[in-house]
């Protein structure tokens, strides 16, 4: 896709509600990120933008579209919080799917190392939600 084109679509995908823009073809893609008005480029689409993990950190991704929720809507803490150490399959966040709630689990042990979207956020398939470091041996 020509780089001109990109401005463009970034400054419509700006004044939209839309939070994340996927576009790919044969040998292209494009990923464009939404943030209260502030529009992320990621051209090859592997989530490479701002708030990558550092080596050896893993990411957790959302497992279908919904809304991101970082805490319970019946509470107000957290259910992780950054630093926090946690076991494999621990709840770290919720997605609300209407009235469903899905668990968004730990795939490992480790420690929370940034919440990467924010809480009420909506959030497609594949969007990236944790970041998880390893445990210090």
């Amino acid at each position: 896709m020509p780089h001109r084109h990109v401005g463009q679509i970034s400054a419509w995908l700006a004044g939209t509600d839309i939070a994340l823009l996927e576009l790919r073809g044969p040998g292209v893609s494009l990923t464009l990120r939404q943030n209260h008005g502030t529009v992320v480029v990621d051209p090859d689409g592997n989530g490479a933008g701002p708030g990558k993990p550092a080596g050896g950190a893993d990411t957790v991704t959302a497992t279908s579209v919904g809304v991101f929720l970082h805490r319970h809507p019946l509470h107000e803490a957290p259910l992780v919080r950054i630093g926090e150490r946690v076991r494999a399959g621990q709840t770290l966040g919720l997605l609300r799917i209407g009235a469903l709630l899905l668990p968004v689990p730990a795939p490992r042990p480790g420690i929370v190392g940034g919440v990467l979207i924010a809480h009420d956020a909506m959030v497609g398939f594949g969007t990236r939600l944790f970041e998880l470091l390893p445990l210090q041996r």
